[in-house]
């Protein structure tokens, strides 16, 4: 963990930064955008910001909670040094989204985004996520939001959102431009929808247009089925917008924030091989970790399923996959990544 003076703005400078182009982010994944895959990115494919993965406020808040949950918190000098870092969180009670804000600040993040488009039926209970999209809970997110400025008035503010529960829903959008906050990420589909129909880009011009009436100073990006650069800084130009969040597009090519680049095969071995030792180091039966929880932080399974990531793109990648995820042991896999790129 490294701390630095907060300053707001960042965001902005950040955008300065593009020379016009518009921001490429990489969007907050839960046990994607950890640690590890961070640094990944930082080191091999920088994004213009990096997120965290969404960090439930309420464990923030409770002293057993926390303790655990801020090894989600956790970023590197390297990360630091590449790109703005970016922590989110999500929770359903004032109180504690600004005490988790007030930590976030503590922590020397650049800046805190809050969750208000999670579609997970365990988040929405908790009235969190994409719950606070329903006319009978905006009060609620008015006061969350509130809270997270007063948690943490030395940094940016940002939301993100989708449009709409059930269906599209314009006046939520209105709504939270209304709450003058400093950048609106919009995943344009409804939470209904998932990610099961093609984004409502034909919206964001509609979007923008309010943007500008209502709140011209937020910075507003557009988030769903970009899996290119490319595509990106056309969406950017068409819209009229300040950038756009990459998600799913990062499974496709784990390089594409560096201008698209494909990597070759080898390339795919050396980053999976670098991205397990960083996974173990974070997450494994490190001293660190049996000392503190007297296990390992995250299962072995959710860096397995980065195989996807790495092992992509070539003639029978998918029978060695189907290999690969055969092996539960993290020194075996290693090993069978490492007698593979001597023969490559």
């Amino acid at each position: 963990m490294f701390l630095k003076k907060n300053k707001k703005g960042i965001w902005k400078k950040a955008l300065g930064k593009t020379q016009g182009k518009g921001l490429c982010v990489i969007a907050p994944m839960a046990d994607v955008t950890d640690n590890a895959f961070r640094e990944i990115l930082a080191k091999y494919s920088t994004p213009d910001l990096l997120y965290t993965e969404f960090v439930s406020a309420d464990g923030l808040a409770h002293p057993t909670g926390r303790k655990r949950l801020l090894r989600d918190l956790e970023y590197t000098k390297k990360q630091r040094s590449t790109s703005p870092v970016i922590a989110q969180i999500f929770s359903g009670k004032p109180d504690n989204i600004r005490q988790g804000a007030a930590l976030v600040q503590r922590l020397g993040f650049d800046g805190v985004d809050i969750n208000t488009g999670c579609p997970s039926r365990t988040i929405n209970k908790q009235v969190c996520g994409a719950e606070l999209i329903k006319k009978e809970n905006r009060e609620l997110a008015r006061k969350l939001i509130q809270a997270v400025k007063e948690g943490a008035p030395k940094l940016d503010v940002a939301v993100k959102t989708r449009l709409g529960w059930n269906e599209i829903d314009i006046s939520w959008i209105q709504f939270l431009l209304e709450q003058d906050v400093d950048m609106l990420t919009i995943h344009l589909r409804t939470r209904k929808e998932m990610s099961k129909v093609p984004a409502h880009w034909e919206l964001m011009t509609e979007i923008r247009e309010m943007r500008d009436r209502i709140s011209p100073h937020t910075l507003l990006l557009g988030n769903g089925d970009i899996n290119t650069k490319e595509e990106a800084y056309a969406k950017i130009s068409k819209y009229g917008i300040d950038g756009v969040m990459i998600g799913r597009g990062i499974f496709k090519n784990p390089l594409l924030f560096d201008a698209d680049r494909v990597p070759s095969v080898k390339e795919r071995y050396m980053l999976l091989k670098e991205h397990i030792t960083l996974f173990e180091a974070n997450f494994g039966p490190t001293k660190r970790n049996m000392k503190e929880f007297g296990k390992r932080i995250k299962s072995f399974y959710l860096m397995k399923k980065f195989l996807k990531v790495y092992v992509n793109g070539f003639p029978g990648a998918k029978e060695v996959r189907n290999e690969l995820m055969q092996i539960h042991e993290p020194k075996e896999l290693l090993d069978n990544i490492t007698a593979t790129l001597k023969d490559i």
